[in-house]
């Protein structure tokens, strides 16, 4: 009995760390980016998922060789210009998603479909790891029917080859608009090491996925 206790406590703290969970000093932070590190993205072809905390799907997508950049940010509702407290806490249709710049001639949004469903699960309905709630449900969404067909295709094999136990939950749909994040989002993980989530959920999700995909990662993937 005293063992299943110790457990149980284990898991309430483990649960209570989610991706809402920040201090004010966090919060406050603004995201400062200095004029000779501002990139032209113009460029760059564009790609948009949702599969739980954007703060770990945008670590993910960067460790990616040809993505140049991944913004985190909201997409997937109907609210204009939703906040992240309307988001973060259910009051919006919205879920936490990522637009990711990449290079078509060096990844292909094939590949880039295959890192999405490679890095995540995408059975859990409505929920990514100790996240809850329909604004982090699992969403590919599409630009073109090219890029639909791409997703569908993926569908297809995962469940020919019978890799999940259960059926997948992720959303197809049609790309409409993306709103970015408040700053104090952007690159999150590399700016906050120490916070409990980004050490117990967001690191080891990126390390689960570079682990899996080694071939795909850029060299200077932290």
């Amino acid at each position: 009995m005293k063992l299943f206790k110790v457990a149980i406590f284990i898991l309430t703290v483990f649960t209570s760390i989610n991706c809402t969970s920040k201090n004010k000093k966090e919060k406050e932070i603004v995201h400062e980016v200095e004029s000779a590190a501002i990139v032209d993205l113009q460029k760059y072809e564009t790609a948009y998922f949702a599969s739980g905390c954007f703060w770990c799907v945008e670590a993910i997508f960067e460790s990616v060789s040809g993505v140049k950049e991944v913004i985190s940010g909201y997409s997937g509702g109907t609210e204009k210009n939703p906040t992240y407290e309307q988001v973060g806490r259910g009051l919006s249709t919205h879920a936490e998603s990522v637009e990711v710049y990449y290079n078509p001639k060096v990844i292909s949004f094939k590949t880039l479909v295959d890192v999405f469903y490679g890095s995540h699960n995408p059975t859990t309905v409505n929920g990514q790891g100790p996240d809850r709630g329909p604004q982090y449900r699992s969403i590919a969404f599409y630009k073109n029917d090219t890029e639909k067909k791409i997703i569908e295709d993926k569908i297809s094999q995962l469940k020919m080859d019978k890799t999940y136990g259960s059926p997948i939950a992720t959303q197809v749909v049609p790309f409409t608009k993306f709103y970015d994040a408040e700053d104090y989002h952007q690159d999150y993980e590399k700016r906050h090491p120490n916070n409990p989530y980004i050490i117990n959920v967001s690191i080891p999700r990126l390390q689960k996925f570079q682990k899996k995909f080694p071939m795909l990662l850029k060299k200077e993937a932290h």
